[in-house]
């Protein structure tokens, strides 16, 4: 699979580096591709989840995605390690979404198979981000915002609910937003905000302070 160079730099991937030394002023808490891939795989598991809705679908992106970090970039500075990866799980999602299309115009009656009942990513959001001292009815509540959000999530554009996750979910910046998608910091932005736009017409009316 080719990988386009971001818009945002014509050799991203040996100036990433500089950039993100200039961007990130606390080192990660990671020092090692075992650490770093334990504290990521669950939250790049949600992420695969959300974008396919299909819990095997996402299992395979994300070990694929594992997979080519340890063997193509293990040895880049650890600063660059977290757009590195979510560059390769967006392509790993893109090439799931063409092959889906693909599989659908060759297999049309199986089409309807892609339409999932498995609706248990919201648990895993609602797992990830699990406060322990909760009361039972505080949880109950929370779990309820949260599968609303994750539905209004799911339906976005892909391209916005890239933004979106990468940015208020990884908490990446507009920079390394920009080079996890392929393109450049204005058009993060873009989606980003309509994102946003699209999330407020759809909970309008629920409580999310």
């Amino acid at each position: 699979m080719t990988v386009k160079p971001s818009p945002t730099s014509p050799s991203s991937e040996s100036s990433i580096s500089r950039e993100l030394s200039t961007a990130e002023s606390v080192a990660p808490a990671y020092k090692t591709m075992e650490e770093f891939l334990k504290t990521i795989e669950k939250r790049a598991f949600v992420i695969a989840k959300i974008s396919t809705s299909r819990h095997e679908d996402a299992l395979d992106i994300v070990q694929e995605t594992m997979f080519k970090m340890v063997e193509k970039y293990g040895s880049k500075p650890v600063l660059e390690w977290r757009p590195l990866f979510y560059r390769i799980l967006n392509n790993k999602i893109t090439d799931h979404y063409r092959r889906q299309a693909v599989r659908n115009k060759i297999f049309i009656w199986k089409s309807s198979d892609n339409d999932q009942s498995d609706d248990c990513f919201q648990s895993d959001i609602a797992s990830s981000v699990e406060r322990r001292s909760e009361e039972p009815d505080e949880m109950l509540m929370r779990q309820q915002r949260i599968e609303r959000l994750a539905k209004g999530v799911q339906k976005l554009a892909r391209r916005q609910r890239e933004a979106f996750l990468l940015r208020s979910w990884e908490c990446l910046s507009t920079r390394e937003t920009a080079y996890a998608m392929g393109c450049t910091e204005g058009s993060v932005k873009t989606h980003y905000s309509r994102a946003l736009e699209k999330l407020r017409e759809q909970l309008a009316g629920y409580d999310y302070d």
